[in-house]
């Protein structure tokens, strides 16, 4: 293969068998990428060496995953060695929880793809997850797919993709409850819980943090101010040590207990702040619609 792949812009899609990896390659698709699914890892160089003399291969996907991966340690290095040689990377990395994973492969009858006569499911997706691990470790962002309808999930791939051709580093603020578990896609958790809770105001409990009444509530308390004050320069402060490191899309998770009214204000102003400080900065509400308990 040719050492030199300069201004191609590769995006590997890999994960657990489940997650969603076939949606996240349909979705690039869509974008107008140029997808190759379940590719054996050796053939890797020579399909970015043919994209590299194409012009309709600039924008390429692959998609790698337990069928065709059996060094995930060694194809990593071999995604590391086309960077070397000049090409643009990202790796998005499709995950989800154990009992969901579980749940669509006992639901859709297919057989897991690292299961054997004398495994059980749940031994098989053990395995997989830790077979996969180098690549979750060299993944450029996260998304866990858990709780995410395949509309859902196109869409956050897509908005992944779009933030990796803009220049400079796209920042994702996820708010959420710690009651409902806390996001694994983060890169970033801060908790939000030392602060005033407008669930116990009665006026207020209704109503949600993008709401006038609750945003001043919290956002004006001086215990807000302070945090605000310290917070957002330490965010300010770290974001382009995460682009020299070669993050393209970083993922900042606030959580409050519920998921509605102090982490959604937070959220965002946190997101306002960027934007005014030229970031692109996208906003996700996990909870906000989940049930008062």
């Amino acid at each position: 293969m040719s050492s030199e792949v300069k201004g191609l812009h590769l995006t590997v899609v890999t994960g657990l068998s489940g997650s969603g990896i076939s949606t996240a390659i349909d979705a690039l698709e869509d974008l107008g990428y140029f997808c190759v699914d379940n590719l054996p890892p050796p053939l890797v160089p020579k399909l970015v060496e043919l994209a590299q003399a194409s012009p309709q291969g600039q924008k390429l996907a692959i998609g790698l995953d337990a069928r065709g991966v059996r060094d995930a340690a060694g194809a990593v290095g071999m995604l590391q060695g086309l960077v070397s040689g000049g090409a643009s990377l990202d790796v998005l990395f499709m995950d989800a929880s154990d009992e969901v994973l579980l749940r669509r492969f006992s639901e859709s009858r297919r057989r897991h793809p690292v299961a054997t006569g004398s495994n059980s499911l749940p031994e098989a997706i053990r395995a997989e997850r830790e077979a996969m691990h180098p690549f979750r470790e060299a993944a450029t962002h996260v998304l866990d797919s858990s709780e995410l309808t395949v509309h859902e999930c196109k869409r956050r791939v897509q908005a992944f993709a779009e933030g990796t051709t803009r220049r400079g580093l796209g920042v994702s603020v996820l708010s959420f409850g710690f009651r409902h578990g806390p996001p694994h896609e983060a890169d970033i958790v801060w908790d939000v819980r030392f602060l005033p809770n407008p669930h116990f105001v009665p006026a207020l409990k209704p109503h949600t943090g993008l709401e006038e009444p609750v945003r001043d509530y919290v956002l004006e308390k001086p215990e807000t101010q302070q945090f605000l004050g310290a917070f957002l320069p330490l965010l300010d402060g770290v974001l382009p040590h995460y682009e020299a490191e070669g993050k393209s899309y970083l993922t900042v998770a606030v959580g409050c207990t519920g998921g509605r009214h102090r982490s959604v204000a937070i959220a965002e102003a946190i997101a306002a702040h960027l934007r005014a400080h030229g970031r692109h900065a996208t906003v996700r509400h996990r909870d906000i619609d989940k049930g008062m308990k």
